[in-house]
């Protein structure tokens, strides 16, 4: 029986010390600019415009291999960016195998 209290006297002083640090994450947060774009400013996404910034067009494995991310989680968040005009996503083939290459666009530069 004594265990079992002092594990729910552990649980409840941890659930009082996060209650004593939520407000001044708050605070943290309401720091933050308000022009901040929420839409690029996520860490795949603003990989990828980052990478897009500093190099003409990486095609889709060349992004995949410098985020260390899944093709799926890649494609979905390319496909957020290239739905706000930031990115533009060209298809084409390299003989018979298939080719994704993707390229900033100006408003892109401006997002940064």
């Amino acid at each position: 029986m004594a265990k079992s209290s002092t594990a729910r006297d552990d649980r409840f002083q941890r659930a009082k010390d996060r209650e004593a640090i939520t407000p001044s994450t708050q605070v943290q947060a309401e720091a933050l600019p308000a022009d901040l774009d929420r839409l690029i400013h996520e860490r795949v996404r603003l990989g990828i415009v980052s990478a897009l910034a500093v190099n003409r067009e990486l095609t889709f494995n060349e992004l995949k291999a410098m985020l260390k991310t899944t093709d799926g989680n890649l494609s979905v968040h390319a496909r957020k960016l290239e739905e706000a005009n930031y990115i533009v996503c060209t298809k084409s083939f390299d003989g018979r195998l298939p080719k994704t290459e993707y390229r900033l666009t100006a408003a892109g530069h401006r997002a940064l």
